[in-house]
């Protein structure tokens, strides 16, 4: 690979404009695209909406500064390449930086061939990065969403995932546990070899040992051919159990005794396999729970419970509802050749106030269909949540003082108006006090944000 096939995205966070706007045009002119912003907190939210090839980032800054960027960057995203803005002659800042996993350092006042050489080797080096994982490496952000919530969830995944520790991920039906399995491969030493989901739930019981562990011809009435298991095919990746709760308890023991002494048995052979897999596992139900009741081993549970990973339902992270909404429409209008399709206020707060039991699988499907029956504006009508079947969970319902339940519409209001607050006050935390700057955070115009805090009582503390 060539230098000049490094060209792509580079975030510049600088809070001089003359320095941002300067690299900018440097860049700019040989080709590479960039995004800026003012201070390292800004940094962070543009990183989240979208990751760009490269962060050209200065060491002092308002807010959060340039090392605070550099640590936070590399917990969610180990192999973004970020290149540090030092003062002249900083060079313990430099050496401090390097160590903390910064690809290189630029001096101010920065010479503009080197700038273009060093963003341009981060930028090829992030190519290569990516050429070795393969197309499929993709961040859990663009998957699931960006809240606090997945924020710690990721930084779960990049904490574990360079070991080769056996992780429990656990969380409800439809909330993307194979996607975190997925990422857990992806990071991992073991991103060349296969990655191999197993249905636990799904394998009826006698045949759950063949499954996993394969069999030899004749082994038992219909196997007409050696067959070699999961364990065997994921040799050198990640085996996934999911559902790994409905495992029947003879698999369990098995399952426990291949996992001490790293070797399996086919079905009706003697000769024994060395295996080389990690176990992650995935369950909707508490282990923990099942041990007690005596359904799972305790042993078994240990063995692969080496690190958990809990995956928080879609009604725990409201504020991922709209962008996931918005890229399933985008995603579906494309699909379908349909010009996109804006989603009305209405659509959006019956989304907000409904409890999601599917989570992310459900509300994908339910976005979809709303696609391919609207046209121009997805209403609530078009949503399948407002129908009979809907159901608003028990911890979202506001019942009056008198004991009766609210109407929905009243429910939605109040619900709407929760979010919306949470949200301003987030944003205005998060700049500081700023309105212009929260304004630019929630997307919105200056009139709304300043409307929306006299509407809210909202104070504003200036930090």
């Amino acid at each position: 690979m060539t230098l000049d096939e490094s060209r792509g995205t580079v975030l510049i966070a600088d809070d001089e404009p003359g320095i941002r706007a300067l690299a900018a045009a440097i860049l700019r002119r040989d080709g590479i695209r960039t995004v800026e912003v003012a201070n390292g907190r800004e940094a962070l939210e543009s990183i989240l909406r979208e990751v760009p090839d490269a962060v050209l980032c200065d060491i002092r800054m308002p807010e959060l500064d340039g090392m605070a960027v550099l640590r936070k960057v590399k917990e969610l995203f180990p192999d973004l390449p970020v290149v540090v803005v030092t003062a002249f002659g900083d060079i313990p800042g430099a050496i401090e930086a390097v160590r903390a996993g910064a690809h290189d350092y630029l001096a101010k006042p920065f010479d503009n061939a080197n700038l273009v050489r060093i963003v341009r080797r981060a930028l090829a080096e992030r190519t290569m990065t990516r050429r070795m994982k393969g197309p499929d490496s993709i961040s859990l952000f663009s998957l699931m969403g960006s809240g606090r919530a997945i924020q710690a969830l990721v930084a779960d995944v990049n904490r574990v995932a360079k070991s080769d520790f056996s992780v429990v991920i656990r969380g409800e039906t439809g909330s993307g546990k194979e996607l975190v399995a997925q990422a857990l491969h992806r990071e991992s030493g073991r991103a060349a070899g296969p990655f191999v989901p197993v249905d636990c739930g799904a394998i009826p019981e006698n045949l759950i040992e063949s499954e996993l562990f394969g069999h030899e011809r004749g082994s038992f009435t219909g196997a007409i051919a050696d067959k070699a298991g999961t364990f065997e095919v994921a040799r050198g990746g990640t085996l996934f159990l999911d559902e790994i709760g409905n495992m029947p308890s003879p698999a369990q023991a098995k399952l426990l005794r291949v996992l001490q002494d790293r070797v399996v048995h086919r079905v009706g052979s003697a000769r024994p396999i060395r295996i080389d897999v990690r176990i992650v596992s995935a369950t909707n139900v508490s282990l923990d729970g099942a041990v007690t009741a005596g359904q799972f081993r305790q042993d078994l549970y240990f063995r692969l419970a080496e690190f958990t990973i809990q995956v928080p339902s879609l009604r725990e992270r409201l504020e991922d509802i709209g962008p996931l909404a918005l890229r399933f429409a985008s995603e579906t209008s494309l699909e379908l050749g349909k010009q996109a399709l804006r989603l009305t206020d209405e659509a959006m707060e019956a989304m907000l106030a409904y409890g999601w039991p599917g989570n992310v699988r459900q509300l994908r499907a339910t976005v979809r269909r709303a696609v391919l029956m609207a046209e121009g504006e997805i209403r609530p009508e078009h949503l399948d949540i407002v129908r009979g079947a809907a159901r608003v969970p028990d911890s979202h319902l506001v019942v009056a003082a008198s004991g009766s339940m609210r109407s929905l519409r009243e429910t939605v209001r109040e619900q709407t108006i929760a979010t919306e607050r949470a949200a301003l006050v987030d944003a205005l935390r998060r700049s500081g006090g700023n309105k212009a700057m929260a304004a630019r955070l929630l997307r919105i115009d200056y009139k709304t944000i300043h409307s929306k805090i006299k509407e809210y009582g909202i104070t504003i503390e200036r930090e």
